[in-house]
This record gives structure tokens, sequence and C-alpha cells, in this order.
């Protein structure tokens, strides 16, 4: 009996780089069927694993958007109701490290989803694309995976989505999950967990409709702030990219405590890495200053997934209390039992 015999895979397709090959009027974009997909990895039909494809979507991933993403989570879910094993999303590079995040902050069950690209077409030399797909189905069906919410995986390697992140425009080592590293590892077409991400943090799934604008805002040299008046006017939410462990520029400070008593403005380190910071600087614009002005930090979240969790929360209608709360424990300063939710 092969390892994966009576699982059952889902692949919803949704187009990008992996589903791309060259169009009339030159370049790629995506054409390619989630069923040709699936069919032209070597190696599947050995594995025992029974797939079952959804043509989704075939669009680049920078035209994602929320409400493809809902209809999406309703999809799989439907799908998982009825059986499946786990579920495989295959997707541009350029979204998946925010696709995956805010699939995982409304998804409560035990099967796991893995999100999975490519970053060389099937037009190159050396497609990524087959072997991705492969490690993706793989790591659906392991039990292993169950109750670790969802996944990403690409290059032989499993991420959790709350940590993963794209980091080079090309490479096809792109995804790293730089606070912890990954999860796992693909040997010999077996995923190997070497970590556990941590209770899981899931948020009610906004109503249907339910649309807040959050805004990014990074700061930079020489920044005067004269913009964050005028941007706060048009969202419902702010999340500001500070500069190394939550700082900004002095000039920043009263236009964004101003904001901040209009609607949440929380603070996000633009490094890359690593947390922001919570009473170690007390100059103007410092973390401990901005803090003390009721700005909400984002712990180890980077802007990205903070714009996600902040979007997600107002949507919910979550008030300011909890949505600190949220962050606290997202961000890792508090324990998972003062999460807001069960």
């Amino acid at each position: 009996m092969r390892a994966f015999d009576g699982t059952r895979v889902v692949v919803f397709g949704l187009g990008g780089t992996i589903a791309m090959k060259s169009a009339a009027g030159g370049g790629v974009t995506p054409l390619v069927s989630a069923a040709d997909l699936v069919a032209g990895v070597p190696g599947l039909a050995d594995t025992g694993v029974a797939v079952e494809v959804v043509d989704f979507l075939r669009v680049p991933s920078a035209s994602l958007n929320f409400t493809d993403l809902a209809e999406l989570a309703a999809a799989i879910d439907a799908e998982l109701a009825a059986g499946a094993t786990g579920v495989v999303v295959t997707q541009g590079t350029d979204t998946i490290e925010e696709s995956a995040y805010l699939l995982d902050l409304t998804y409560a069950g035990p099967q796991p989803i893995v999100v999975t690209g490519a970053m060389r077409n099937p037009t190159l030399a050396g497609p990524d694309g087959p072997a991705n797909l492969l490690a993706a189905i793989l790591t659906a069906a392991h039990p292993d995976a169950r109750g670790l919410g969802v996944l990403v995986a690409l290059h032989d390697e499993i991420h959790t989505s709350r940590r993963v992140r794209k980091t080079h425009a090309t490479s096809a080592g792109t995804f790293a999950s730089p606070n912890g590293g990954p999860l796992g590892y693909l040997v010999e077409g077996v995923p190997r967990l070497l970590n556990h991400p941590g209770p899981r943090l899931t948020v009610p799934r906004p109503p249907s409709g339910a649309s807040p604008r959050v805004a990014i805002y990074t700061a930079t040299l020489g920044d005067d702030g004269a913009l964050i008046p005028k941007l706060g006017g048009e969202v419902d939410g702010l999340v500001v990219a500070a500069m190394g462990v939550g700082h900004v520029p002095e000039q920043l400070v009263d236009p964004l405590a101003e904001l901040n008593a209009r609607i949440p403005v929380v603070l996000a380190t633009r490094t890359g890495a690593g947390s922001t910071l919570t009473g170690t600087y007390g100059f103007p614009g410092s973390e401990r200053d901005l803090i003390e002005r009721s700005l909400i930090p984002a712990g180890w979240l980077d802007p990205l997934k903070a714009r996600l969790l902040l979007r997600t929360l107002l949507g919910s209608g979550t008030g300011r209390a909890e949505i600190a709360a949220a962050f606290a424990v997202a961000g890792g300063r508090l324990p998972h039992t003062r999460w807001p939710w069960a």
C-alpha cells in the first residue's frame, strides 16, 4: 500500500506564474488550467493521493482582491466539509504571504490548507512549479500537517503563513520565515516537520460586504507627516511601517496621535524581521512615545500581516480594546490565553 492511499486533496487553481505560458502579444500570462498543472506533475500518480481540481481563477496574483479570497475560503470550506483530507491553492507568488495569512486568520479547521506557486514559469528551463505543487499536495495529505492552519510550501520548505515572507524578486528560494525559520522540509517526498507554529489564533469571519479600508504608511528619512491627515480621511485603519523597532520622525508624532484618536493606528517595523519594542527608547517619535499616545504595537507582525489582521478585525466589528489585545497576542507580547476569541 502506498503511503497516501485513501487521501483526497483538492487543488484550487488561481493562476499566477505557475500557470503562465506565452501570450500572442508577448510575455507570459496565466492561461494554464488547474487540471493541466496537476497532470504535468511527475510522480504524483505514484503517491496514492487522489487529486481533484477546481479551476477557480486565472489571474496574476497582484490582481487578487478580498472578494476573490472570501469566495475561495467559502469554496474551501465546502470541500473540507465534504471530506477532503486537505486543500492546495496555487497562485502567483507576489501575494502568497498575504493571501495565505488572510485565509489562516478565519480558518479554524484541522485539515491542512497549503498555498504554493512558482518563480520560474513553464516556458523557462527548470520551472519550479511541478516540484512545488507536488510538495504542497504531499503536505496537504500528510497527517502531521493537521491542525497547523494554512501553510506555504515552496522550494522543498514548509512555512507557516503567519511568518512567511517573499524576500527576493526572482530567486526560487525567495520564501523565508525570518522570525523562526521554516516549520520543516520535504525529504524524499515526505514532509518532515521540525518545529510547531504555536497555538492557532483565529478571528470571526467578517460578514459578506464588510470592506474596511486599511492602508500602510511607510516612515522615511525626512518625512514631514503632511500626508497623514489627508490619508486619514480615506481609511478606517492605518499601519505605520516604522523605522527600526518602531520609530518615526518627530514631525509625524502629532499627526499620528491625532489620527489615532479617530481610527486605530498600528505600529509595525519596516525592517523585515524582528519585533517592535515597547519601552526601550524615550525620545519623541520613539516606540515608547507612540505607545503612550495609544498607538498599537504590532510586535512580530510585519506591516503586510498587520494590515490584514487589522482589516479582518475591523470587518468583524471588533472594538478598540479587543483590537489592542489581539495585536498583543498575535505580536507575541501576551500569551495565547489572552486572545479575545476562543
